[in-house]
């Protein structure tokens, strides 16, 4: 899985109704052909308890938890793509079929350890929309 995590104020997907957050998270992953279910956990424990927001000391010290703040889980099957010449291959990203499965599964989990929590919707061309906090954005692969 490839994931960038994204601080913001707010955000939201302009063409797709219900997925406006404020303070919090955007959340783009992409799956690749060697991920497993098994993951998901870990994921999910990672971005809720990621420390990448201030305290009263200016510290970054808070998970969004800890702020009380949303996330935007948007599915982006680019990020598996890398540059060969000056065409991106995606070669490593997981089939279709196999990736929806997996999205939705990890919503399933995800709003089982969090319901502030929207999703952008697989397969789905969408404008999204947000106000980087920073900017302060995060790469994780696992």
């Amino acid at each position: 899985m490839i994931i960038v995590i994204q601080r913001v104020k707010k955000a939201r997907i302009i063409n797709l109704k219900e997925t406006e957050i404020q303070r919090g998270l955007v959340v783009l992953i992409a799956f690749e052909n060697d991920d497993i279910e098994e993951k998901f956990q870990k994921v999910i424990n990672k971005i809720l308890n990621l420390r990448v927001f201030e305290d009263e000391n200016k510290k970054i010290n808070l998970s969004v938890k800890d702020i009380n703040g949303e996330i935007l889980l948007v599915p982006n099957f680019t990020l598996a793509g890398y540059l060969k010449g000056n065409r991106p291959s995606f070669d490593n990203a997981m089939s279709i079929e196999r990736a929806r499965e997996f999205f939705e599964k990890l919503k399933q989990e995800f709003l089982m350890s969090y319901s502030k929590i929207k999703f952008g919707k697989f397969q789905t061309y969408m404008e999204l929309e947000l106000i980087n906090d920073g900017p302060f954005t995060l790469i994780y692969n696992l």
